[in-house]
């Protein structure tokens, strides 16, 4: 019975659907002046243990006076998707081309208004490999003239570049990966699709040396940009890491190659302004932080000349913009070509920002900065469009949903309007500022403070203590937004209260506080988070300080393991999925060794070889240094095709803890990753993660 109730609890909150893309096209019915905006959906069936994709469209018609004032929203019917990896809409016609996977075929089909135009199997071609339908890599791009299309592809093995077979004494011959999420993902190739003679064609001139993707045409269409990932001296794990070795480049149809960005950097997200003139990207360093404040470049295509148009925010104030930390949508760009939207972090929120190149100023579009009691605490923009922008936003108690709203003219305000009646739960949330204790401080990050997110259950009695689940994020450079979050939502309808603390090192504080735990971690981290648990004790008497877990994944499961033994007293019972537990050992294990080093202070070179001195500060960092101290129950959960941190991490401690007969309990999932990502993965964790908190919570509270 219980099983059930706790399996129909994550159901009731993990199964509503999320916005993933969105594209608006402008149109005229008549006399009627409209706007569709076409969405695609992500949505959990438990029934199925899959992710269903559907495209929803609305029709927005504007009043007659005022184009940019919407009158009427006319939605349409879900129309479910069935194995598309990619799809992208032409800019004029509307064609749609989609990338599809049955079975181990991949088709390329183009659509228009009276059903499908064209389809190729990609697979009988042999002109590549698999289609990279993966970031950082993926591309679906149309020319201005509709007639090309490119996309990234697996470079094809098959052949050598003299079209012999290859020579057998290379049949075993080992392949570099780009790491966790990325399997079978090598050397890039980008392809290109004539829509005239529909013919496919790998683009020649591409540095051998590098891995192509998010490739975009240049406005002529005779030639394109790219983002090249650098292979050598040997490949390091790219998801989650704005910290890679890679340049822009420009390429002709005739084969000529040349480097565009300068220096020894970190590039992504080309972008081109809608008349052709200017393209901005990201840029960001190399090693280091795998996840860092961002700058804005600009190139301009007549003269190139580059200049940084928004740089990296070293330190904010609470109610200042924090700086760029996440990608920019395909669409970022405004009408007149002057402004930039995008949605970044800032503290505890993920906010809506519009850029105005000539006057350098920065606009919030969400809600104002100074408002904590907003309804909606995350804004991810997925497109703007004819000044048109589609937002997907959400809260603590308020899963995802859908707003759209044309840009203002200066000193307007934002009005946005709902496209569908978003669901509200009865969570209370608030935010949490807090400052760590003067001993805490950083000597060269001094006054920097953190936050977190208490999500409380609905309806709790005043006499009633709450038990407290402590949730940390992994990373460590990433951050809870105040945004829907399955997790935390299904264990506050179990009565369960959630804190989600951003220590420092959170991204959304400026980059002073990620470069600030940078050879602190597993000592500042760990203080803040447990500083974060005194204080919400402090200010909210109905939890129960007797019924204190942890929980966290990756890097959060090296927090809570380390919380959980240097704490025996304080806190009852830990859950860690993919923990990190020996740094040491784990150099010669992930995918992003550069990180295991610079995560204790230490310069990466391709060259390193472990030290003494390195191998002792890495041990002396990590949870196994402390696990003789655990003596409560340890729940682990561990992928075993994670790639990014060893499954035999967590088999370490493990088996430390049941030979001393500490009660631990792990749970082996064969099929999956570091992101315990799978449906019926994460069904099982979220049930065997509340059976636990429940049995183990409950017994200390007698």
């Amino acid at each position: 019975m219980e099983h059930q109730r706790i399996s129909d609890a994550f159901g009731g909150v993990g199964g509503f659907p999320t916005p993933v893309s969105a594209h608006v096209r402008e149109e005229q019915f008549g006399g009627i002046h409209a706007f569709t905006v076409t969405t695609e959906w992500s949505q959990t069936d438990l029934v199925q243990n899959s992710r269903l994709h559907y495209l929803q469209q609305w029709t927005l018609i504007t009043d007659p006076k005022d184009h940019n004032s919407i009158k009427t929203v006319i939605p349409g019917q879900c129309v479910p998707l069935s194995g598309e990896l990619l799809s992208a809409f032409s800019p004029i016609q509307s064609l749609r081309a989609v990338v599809r996977e049955m079975g181990d075929q991949q088709f390329l089909e183009i659509w228009h208004n009276h059903g499908i135009r064209k389809s190729l199997n990609l697979t009988a071609l042999k002109m590549h490999g698999k289609v990279y339908n993966e970031a950082p890599f993926a591309c679906l791009s149309w020319s201005s003239c509709e007639n090309k299309l490119l996309y990234v592809a697996e470079k094809n093995r098959n052949e050598t570049q003299a079209g012999d077979a290859p020579c057998i004494e290379d049949r075993n011959l080992y392949h570099e990966e780009w790491g966790e999420g990325l399997t079978n993902r090598s050397h890039s190739v980008l392809c290109m699709l004539d829509l005239e003679s529909f013919t496919i064609r790998v683009l020649e001139g591409v540095p051998d040396t590098v891995s192509p993707g998010q490739a975009l045409w240049a406005p002529s269409g005779d030639s394109l940009y790219f983002i090249g990932w650098l292979h050598k001296p040997y490949r390091l794990g790219l998801k989650f890491c704005s910290n890679r070795r890679s340049d822009l480049f420009r390429l002709d149809l005739k084969g000529y190659c040349e480097r565009i960005s300068e220096g020894n950097s970190s590039v992504s997200c080309p972008r081109l302004s809608p008349d052709g003139s200017v393209l901005i990207y990201q840029l960001g360093e190399v090693f280091g932080p795998h996840n860092q404040c961002l700058c804005l470049q600009q190139l301009e295509l007549q003269s190139g000349k580059i200049t940084t148009i928004l740089d990296v925010v070293l330190r904010s104030q609470p109610t200042q913009f924090a700086g760029m930390y996440e990608p920019l949508p395909l669409h970022c760009w405004s009408e007149d070509g002057q402004k930039v939207v995008f949605s970044s972090a800032r503290r505890n929120w993920k906010d809506l920002y519009m850029f105005d190149r000539r006057t350098k100023t920065i606009t919030f579009l969400s809600n104002k900065p100074t408002d904590h009691s907003r309804v909606y605490g995350s804004w991810k923009l997925l497109t703007i469009q004819k000044d048109l922008m589609v937002v997907c936003c959400s809260s603590p108690s308020t899963p995802p949903t859908l707003r759209v709203e044309f840009l203002p003219a200066a000193g307007e305000a934002v009005t946005w309007q709902t496209l569908q009646q978003p669901t509200t739960f009865d969570f209370q949330w608030t935010i949490m500022d807090i400052q760590p204790e003067l001993e805490e401080e950083d000597t060269c990050y001094s006054d920097l403070d953190f936050t977190a997110i208490l999500v409380r259950p609905p309806h709790s009695l005043p006499e009633t203590k709450i038990p407290l689940v402590i949730f940390i994020h992994g990373g460590p450079h990433s951050h809870f937004p105040a945004e829907w979050n399955s997790t935390a939502a299904g264990l506050a309808a179990l009565g369960f209260a959630v804190l989600m603390v951003n220590y420092r090192g959170s991204i959304g504080f400026g980059q002073e506080s990620i470069l600030s735990l940078i050879g602190h971690i597993g000592n500042q981290d760990v203080k803040d988070v447990h500083k974060a648990v005194i204080t919400a004790l402090q200010r909210d008497l109905t939890l129960d300080s007797q019924r204190l877990a942890v929980m966290g994944g990756s890097h959060g499961g090296f927090v809570a393991c380390h919380l959980i033994a240097q704490y025996p007293e304080f806190y009852k019972v830990c859950v860690a999925r993919n923990p990190v537990i020996n740094a040491a050992t784990l150099l010669g294990t992930s995918d992003i060794v550069d990180w295991r080093y610079s995560s204790a202070g230490c310069n990466y070179s391709y060259t390193n070889i472990p030290s003494d001195m390195i191998l002792d500060k890495l041990l002396k960092m990590s949870p196994i240094y402390h696990a003789f101290k655990i003596r409560n129950p340890v729940l682990l959960l561990l992928g075993a095709k994670d790639r990014r941190v060893s499954p035999h991490q967590g088999l370490e401690l493990y088996k430390h803890l049941k030979s001393r007969n500490v009660q631990t309990r792990l749970l082996w999932y064969p099929e999956d990753g570091h992101s315990l990502s799978r449906v019926d993965t994460q069904a099982d964790c979220f049930l065997n993660t509340v059976l636990w908190l429940q049995r183990h919570l409950v017994t200390h509270t007698e």
